[in-house]
């Protein structure tokens, strides 16, 4: 096929196409005089995108993803392969959007596959994660402790204390004894408070007699009422 050639009213034909279109509706190409290549923007954008397709495919053996229409306030999401509500999406710093790339379901699953091919499972990765330990670490604190909780002595206690200030690990203790301590805020003079109030306010038994008990306790009797 014969090079095309610009005509008088400044117009070419393409060589794929075969129409005649003005000058400016040809791809740029700085070889031709008139600074127009052979072939139009679309036939060129055709071209391109098939000649891309072959590099990936023959470099790399993978094909290109097709752009999906996708309404708005929807993602489509590359590992389920569906289109959902940007709300099925978790938010995430960066992306544009403010939204990850998989939904939850996917962006949970990657995450557990994640976790267990770095860590072996969620547990280590969470302990490693916020306490700096490991299940192996974990384990060897119990044992020293009787393998029950270091305060109450309950038996088989899951929950790592640490000192909130320092981040070190000072214990395993029972759901009950860690959240004690949390809303104590690790106050000493808090639980000191504490202990003195209960000794304070706690009905005792005192055997006056076989089988005959008093309950007494050492909290003030309440003021007598003005109508009394």
């Amino acid at each position: 096929m014969p090079l095309p050639s610009d005509d008088e009213d400044g117009r070419r034909r393409c060589r794929d196409c075969g129409e005649w279109k003005p000058l400016d509706l040809f791809s740029a190409n700085s070889k031709r005089p008139s600074g127009r290549g052979s072939y139009c923007k679309d036939c060129f954008n055709v071209r391109s995108k098939a000649s891309y397709a072959k590099r990936l495919q023959e470099k790399y053996g993978r094909e290109v993803q097709v752009q999906r229409s996708v309404p708005d306030g929807h993602r489509y999401c590359p590992d389920c392969g569906e289109i959902k509500e940007l709300d099925d999406f978790p938010r995430s710093r960066n992306d544009s959007g403010g939204r990850g790339r998989y939904c939850k379901p996917c962006h949970n699953a990657r995450g557990h596959e994640t976790r267990q091919r770095l860590y072996g499972g969620s547990r280590e990765y969470h302990l490693r994660a916020r306490y700096g330990i490991g299940q192996v670490e974990f384990d060897d604190l119990l044992w020293r402790q009787g393998n029950v909780c270091a305060i109450c002595r309950a038996p088989d206690p899951q929950h790592v204390d640490h000192d909130h200030r320092t981040g070190a690990v000072r214990g395993i203790l029972c759901f009950n004894c860690n959240g004690g301590l949390g809303q104590f805020r690790d106050n000493q003079d808090y639980l000191a408070g504490a202990i003195e109030y209960l000794k304070g306010t706690t009905w005792q038994r005192t055997l006056i007699h076989p089988g005959v008990y008093r309950i007494t306790t050492s909290m003030r009797e309440r003021p007598p009422s003005r109508s009394s």
